[in-house]
């Protein structure tokens, strides 16, 4: 659906409610004055509609028809398709949704395409239509406010994996005895996702920093490299998860190990202890008819005096080399 569409012009936005979209592509465009569309999850039936209007490459309006497109930035001669991928984490589920930005910008016009939950544009809207400065620059702010928004959302992502992260530490090292894997499997697979959301964004927004695409104007590029600044923060940090949460799953797969072995060397104490009591009730358990002591009135109290001796003995010793 249409979330909104509005022309602005000397820095400032036109008409208060939303245009229609044949209004948006009659409105005179160029030297800073442009149209900024937002979409939703729209049909295929309004991206036709734009393509027509606006003269959309097939190809871009093909890819956002689609979603789960890899983060890029495509040259189509006069008109340039940007695919960002947003990011939300869900506290109660403890989980990250991510979602896609698809841009079409070109001379006097920015369509955004919106796929999934996270980084809703409104507030990008409505902090560059606060800064006639910026929006008198034409497409290339509503593109800036729209990379920082989503690059400005990654940062509550982090931070909630990173609560996680000390969760499960504190599950591994702790004294509960839980051995958290498969969630720590878990957590580096969305780390692993984030960081494909994230890392591509560094190209590309190096390359607009560096003014490679023409509709930046100079004066915007230190903007771009604000961003860029940040995404390259938000980068350092997702690698340094992933780094911890390998560290913590092969600590966690040596303490499980470790008590592995515990228990293994508990069960043979306990087997040797038992061994020696059942060899000597086994051996005189034979009924043959000559055997030593059978006829010895203390033989009975010295079988089971030798073998509580050999199982205190042996209780000692495996008491002392801490196995029991």
């Amino acid at each position: 659906m249409i979330v909104d569409c509005a022309q602005y012009k000397d820095g400032k936005r036109r008409q208060p409610q939303p245009i229609s979209l044949e209004q948006a592509a009659e409105c005179p465009r160029g030297n800073g004055d442009f149209v900024w569309i937002g979409l939703h999850e729209p049909a295929e039936d309004e991206l036709e509609r734009l393509k027509g209007l606006f003269g959309l490459h097939e190809l871009a309006v093909e890819d956002a028809a689609r979603p789960h497109q890899r983060p890029k930035i495509e040259d189509y001669d006069e008109s340039w398709f940007i695919v960002l991928r947003t990011a939300h984490y869900h506290e109660r589920e403890e989980r990250v949704h991510f979602g896609e930005v698809h841009i079409f910008v070109g001379s006097g016009y920015v369509i955004t395409v919106r796929h999934g939950t996270g980084s809703e544009l409104g507030t990008a809207r409505s902090r560059l239509e606060a800064r006639p400065d910026l929006l008198r620059m034409g497409p290339a702010a509503a593109v800036w406010a729209t990379l920082d928004k989503v690059v400005d959302d990654y940062a509550p992502v982090a931070d909630g994996i990173d609560d996680d992260i000390e969760e499960v530490e504190g599950e591994v090292f702790g004294e509960s005895g839980t051995a958290p894997t498969e969630r720590i499997y878990h957590l580096k697979r969305e780390v692993i996702e984030f960081h494909r959301a994230a890392y591509p964004l560094l190209a590309l927004l190096e390359a607009l920093e560096r003014g490679a695409y023409p509709p930046v104007p100079d004066e915007l590029r230190r903007f771009f490299r604000d961003v860029h600044d940040h995404a390259r923060r938000i980068d350092e940090l997702v690698n340094s998860q992933r780094e911890l949460l390998a560290s913590i799953l092969e600590a966690n797969l040596t303490l499980i190990s470790v008590k592995q072995a515990e228990i293994v060397k508990r069960i043979s104490a306990y087997a040797a202890v038992i061994a020696i009591p059942t060899f000597i009730a086994s051996n005189y358990g034979m009924n043959f008819e000559h055997m030593p002591e059978l006829g010895s009135p203390i033989g009975y109290p010295l079988a089971l005096m030798v073998m509580a001796l050999s199982v205190i003995a042996l209780v000692a010793f495996f008491r002392r080399i801490s196995w029991l």
